[in-house]
């Protein structure tokens, strides 16, 4: 397979994925060429798939010039950067690493209403600046007994209401859809949902539905003391409107992931004790990195086997 062409579109998001690509295929690594329409018409003929990630997947422009493409493999669960309907028109297969991500995520949205009540980062730097020796670092807000709203019960929404139901967390969900398999408190809108819980965790797919489902309404309705945590994507929150309430009081605080434009994160956050702010590792050990790699040259392999997909999504 060693003459199959793969254009890598992301900046290379795990050396070991690199290795194995480059191992199998032909690799070209888009996000490092900077003459990219000259690269594109010189090479279109022989690349035959895409890998991408959270930042970059296949668009309708990238996919048109690409005329011999047959597959884009995803090193993520999220496909809103790929075309999906200009994959199905053109009979394009689509893959991506499901279920392998969804307890690191979970992990951290637990780690991340933890760090913004207890106050874990200001606390570690009250003790690395030596102010400890000159007071005890004040109280902070408890987490156990907090009432969890979550937008999207999916694989990993479902795992961070197993996870906060251990620390006697009364969980309520917001879907588009009622599901009648769980227990917990269903509420038809996110408005409903956010005026009903302590702390709101976004956990749904990145669609133009959900684009900024988290709004003024929904952050009023979160209230002063409410916190929105976000491992979803950056797109989810109207983010102006989350900065100008957290500046102003009328939300209690935020733990986010995710960002509307990685790596640029709005710069009135970084002086704010009530914010924690993480550069989108929601997947980032190196256990799941493996796992994900092993599924996006898994997925490879098979297409051009003529095999089953192991996770397709087209």
């Amino acid at each position: 397979m060693e003459s199959i062409g793969v254009l890598m579109t992301c900046p290379p998001p795990d050396p070991y994925l690199v290795e194995q690509l480059e191992k199998r295929f032909t690799l070209f690594k888009f996000h490092s060429i900077p003459d990219k329409a000259h690269f594109l018409n010189s090479n279109k003929a022989s690349i035959r798939a895409v890998v991408g990630n959270a930042s970059a997947g296949a668009d309708a422009q990238l996919i048109h010039q690409l005329p011999n493409l047959e597959i884009v493999s995803s090193f993520s669960v999220g496909l809103d950067k790929i075309d999906l309907a200009k994959c199905r028109e053109r009979g394009i297969r689509v893959t991506n690493t499901p279920d392998v991500l969804t307890d690191d995520v979970a992990d951290l949205a637990i780690g991340l209403m933890l760090a913004v009540l207890r106050r874990l980062c200001q606390s570690d730097r009250y003790v690395r600046s030596g102010q400890w020796k000159r007071g005890d670092f004040k109280l902070t807000t408890k987490f156990t007994g907090k009432s969890v709203g979550i937008i999207g019960l999916g694989r990993i929404g479902l795992a961070i209401a197993k996870r906060a139901e251990a620390f006697s967390c009364p969980i309520s969900y917001h879907t588009r859809t009622e599901k009648s398999d769980v227990k917990y408190k269903y509420y038809p809108s996110v408005v409903e949902l956010a005026a009903n819980c302590q702390i709101l965790v976004v956990a749904c797919a990145l669609t133009e539905e959900t684009r900024h489902i988290i709004n003024r309404e929904v952050i009023n309705a979160l209230g002063p003391k409410g916190v929105l945590i976000n491992i979803g994507r950056g797109p989810h929150v109207d983010e102006p409107e989350l900065v100008s309430a957290l500046v102003e009081g009328r939300l209690g605080g935020a733990g986010l992931d995710v960002f509307q434009d990685e790596p640029n994160v709005p710069e009135e956050l970084f002086g704010l004790e009530n914010v924690v702010l993480l550069p989108h590792v929601g997947s980032g050990t190196m256990e799941t990195r493996k796992e994900m790699a092993d599924l996006v040259v898994g997925n490879l392999e098979a297409h051009f086997l003529n095999k089953p997909l192991l996770t397709p999504v087209l």
